[in-house]
């Protein structure tokens, strides 16, 4: 639900923005070109990313931390068991495979959002809109926000356990790892 509310009006806002320009050289019907390439190529992709780093890297981090303090890591330890290879490996696996799908999600309704401002402003069809969109993105468009999503998943994944694993052993060490995983996760994203 927050991917499809953040990605919609992220199109509903790119429409805006550049409806503002085009409109001025009568260019309206490019708005589609746009949203469509903004958000394949990047905001798809950005915008899953800074949501899973708050949501998903956080959780990892505050999960892992409170292993460290139930001292459940330790107890991996002793029965002879990578606790990288039993809690760190699956959550960076799954965040990986998950990322390019949410993405992919997340550039179709930011493409919706901005279809919805075209076509209700403007003297855009859906047709028009449609057909533009498909004109102006190309496969490689869409190749290029996917790996930035699973680069993406990688980064959100690894700080998120990496700041759980060297959590402290109280409460308040594991809400600062989660706080840690997320910013260092939203930075790395953005560099």
């Amino acid at each position: 639900p927050i991917v499809t509310l953040i990605s919609f009006l992220v199109g509903v806002i790119l429409a805006f923005v550049g409806a503002v320009q085009l409109a001025s050289f009568g260019a309206q019907i490019f708005i589609a070109d746009l949203v469509g390439l903004a958000m394949a190529r990047e905001m798809g992709a950005l915008m899953t990313g800074v949501i899973m780093a708050g949501r998903t890297g956080a959780a990892f981090a505050a999960q892992l931390g409170t292993m460290q303090v139930n001292q459940e890591v330790d107890a991996l330890r002793t029965l002879g068991l990578s606790p990288i290879e039993m809690l760190v490996v699956p959550r960076v696996l799954a965040l990986v495979l998950m990322m390019p799908l949410l993405t992919l999600y997340a550039i179709l309704i930011g493409m919706l959002g901005g279809m919805m401002i075209s076509l209700s402003l403007f003297e855009i069809t859906f047709v028009q809109y449609w057909n533009q969109t498909w004109g102006a993105l190309t496969l490689s468009q869409f190749v290029i926000g996917l790996v930035k999503s699973l680069v993406f998943g990688a980064l959100i994944a690894v700080f998120g356990c990496y700041q759980g694993i060297r959590a402290g052993g109280s409460a308040a060490a594991v809400g600062d790892a989660a706080t840690s995983a997320v910013v260092a996760a939203i930075v790395a994203i953005v560099v």
